[in-house]
């Protein structure tokens, strides 16, 4: 990956905003061909009441609706975490050509674990995956938060 720049920072700041939103922290950004950021969100599920309003579902949305368009051929997504199941399908109808994330999600994963979404034969499009870009750093923000809930910080 001749020239790579990772926007894995930017999805990092949504989470981090996400987590003192209350909301468990992860971020995403989609960006352009171009290297423009087209669009940036955490979660926001408790916020909104919305069991769907995942980072990267709401990142796709929105850059969806300001380039007025359904798909996203050839764009980028950057995610704080694996996506989940239901966020894998929706990358894949959006039709995202590469996927970075950071911190593995064993639990409720749906790219490397659980459903693996991209291997169905059901699956109509397979973005290139690359994993574990700021990992340690996701992963952390994740077990401060979850620790923090429990009452172990």
């Amino acid at each position: 990956m001749s020239g790579f720049r990772s926007y894995m920072d930017l999805a990092l700041a949504e989470a981090r905003a996400a987590g003192d939103r209350g909301e468990v922290p992860v971020g995403a950004v989609v960006v352009a061909p171009s290297g423009r950021v087209v669009a940036r969100a955490g979660n926001r599920t408790r916020e909104l009441c919305d069991p769907t309003a995942h980072a990267e579902i709401l990142a796709i949305r929105a850059a969806c609706a300001a380039l007025e368009q359904e798909r996203l051929t050839g764009y980028d997504l950057y995610v704080t975490l694996e996506p989940c199941p239901m966020c894998a399908a929706a990358i894949s109808a959006a039709r995202i050509a590469r996927l970075y994330y950071g911190a593995a999600d064993p639990k409720s994963g749906g790219v490397a674990v659980g459903a693996r979404v991209f291997a169905h034969p059901q699956c109509h499009h397979v973005p290139e995956v690359y994993d574990g870009i700021a990992g340690a750093e996701a992963e952390g923000l994740l077990r401060t938060f979850f620790a923090q809930r429990r009452g172990n910080a």
